[in-house]
């Protein structure tokens, strides 16, 4: 679809501080979104904007959010992981079933909406996007964060062999690292925490949603880029 045509979108994890930055942005710019929500209810919807339920750790519940997509547009253009989740903890204190809880919804939940969304964005002709949101936690680990880290380092795996995957059928593949962000899952850390992340940054101040979110619908009226993994703060990544 023409980078200048409306789309339609689909966001898991909605209702998330940068779910719904995305949700605004998206909407703002003409696009049709679909909003996943699971437990954590959607905020007032703008124009253009439909409420979806959308669990990533149920084949059946993206199954429905698609088939809802379907019915309204008749096409999906866009698909943005955005849910994801965090039990932070030092790994003498980690209960397996944390572990198990964030790779459900940050690896397995990526791969089970890629099972439901990319065979769709690869047969219906023109192509499309699929973003992940990753983590810069996955790219060099983070004390009290494996689990995270983790789960986050398998989804750049993931998103990089997809690209390589479905490039013959148009569609382009991405990772988007926002940064640390004042969010609900950023709001519990200690000040002093934050104050160290801002000063890891070149910058010396965390990211905001809503920049975040202007990249990535900048990325959605882009032709040519895929298989890429995109740092959005000023913390310098090693090149290898």
């Amino acid at each position: 679809m023409s980078s200048t045509c409306s789309q339609a979108i689909l966001i898991s994890g909605a209702a998330g501080g940068l779910g719904q930055a995305l949700v605004a942005e998206l909407a703002r710019a003409g696009h049709r979104v679909f909003a996943g929500w699971h437990r954590t209810p959607l905020p007032p919807l703008a124009p253009g904007v439909e409420a979806v339920a959308l669990d990533v750790t149920r084949d059946d519940s993206c199954a429905a959010a698609v088939e809802q997509v379907l019915a309204r547009c008749g096409r999906i253009d866009a698909v943005i992981h955005a849910a994801g989740i965090t039990c932070d903890s030092l790994l003498a204190r980690a209960q397996a079933e944390d572990w198990d809880a964030v790779f459900a919804v940050n690896v397995e939940g990526a791969q089970r909406l890629a099972w439901a969304t990319l065979p769709i964005l690869a047969g219906q002709g023109g192509g499309g996007h699929w973003i992940a949101i990753g983590s810069h936690a996955g790219q060099t680990g983070s004390a009290g964060q494996a689990a995270y880290a983790a789960s986050k380092a398998a989804l750049n795996g993931l998103t990089l062999s997809w690209a390589r995957e479905f490039a013959a059928h148009n569609v382009r593949i991405n990772t988007v690292l926002p940064g640390v962000m004042p969010t609900p899952m950023t709001e519990s850390l200690d000040p002093e925490v934050m104050c160290s992340y801002a000063q890891a940054n070149l910058l010396g101040r965390i990211n905001d949603a809503a920049e975040v979110a202007r990249f990535v619908a900048f990325l959605l009226t882009t032709a040519n880029i895929s298989g890429q993994v995109f740092a959005l703060d000023s913390r310098v990544h090693r090149w290898a």
